[in-house]
């Protein structure tokens, strides 16, 4: 009896699953393995900074001249925990007898909440014009003459 179940009457066809899965399964893995050869990973090499001990970075600190330009045209310079205020025009005298009296001259721009964008940058011009390479500018907003 071909084609017929023990009842009599016509076989039904099944679909078997496992082979299905098993087929998915290899083309799954073919495209993945494909798709990675396509692909050259790449890379650089990072050199990460090396943390230095608190002592060291107080003293930087210290060293560190900030200027803060506030709304009205006026810098504040603060040196070694002293604040003055300084005209724009006495910026560039000063940091250059700061870089003659420095080893290491590191110069931090910041400044209030009001203060003109272009002041930030005639302040960052004299810098430059004082031939000082470490400079970074503050991004928190602080108050006036702090």
């Amino acid at each position: 009896m071909t084609g017929n179940d023990s009842s009599g009457g016509p076989k039904k066809a099944r679909i078997e699953i496992i082979p299905l899965i098993d087929v998915i399964f290899f083309l799954l893995a073919t495209f993945i393995l494909f798709t990675l050869s396509l692909e050259k990973i790449q890379s650089l090499p990072v050199e990460l900074p090396k943390a230095a001990p608190p002592s060291a970075a107080t003293s930087q600190e210290d060293e560190t001249v900030t200027l803060q330009v506030s709304e009205f045209g006026n810098c504040y310079w603060t040196h070694r925990k002293t604040t003055e205020l300084i005209d724009v025009s006495d910026v560039r005298p000063r940091l250059q007898n700061y870089k003659a009296n420095t080893a290491d001259p590191r110069v931090l721009i910041t400044t209030d909440d009001r203060a003109k964008f272009s002041l930030a940058i005639r302040v960052l011009d004299e810098v430059r014009l004082a031939d000082i390479d470490k400079v970074s500018v503050e991004t928190r907003v602080r108050t006036t003459g702090r």
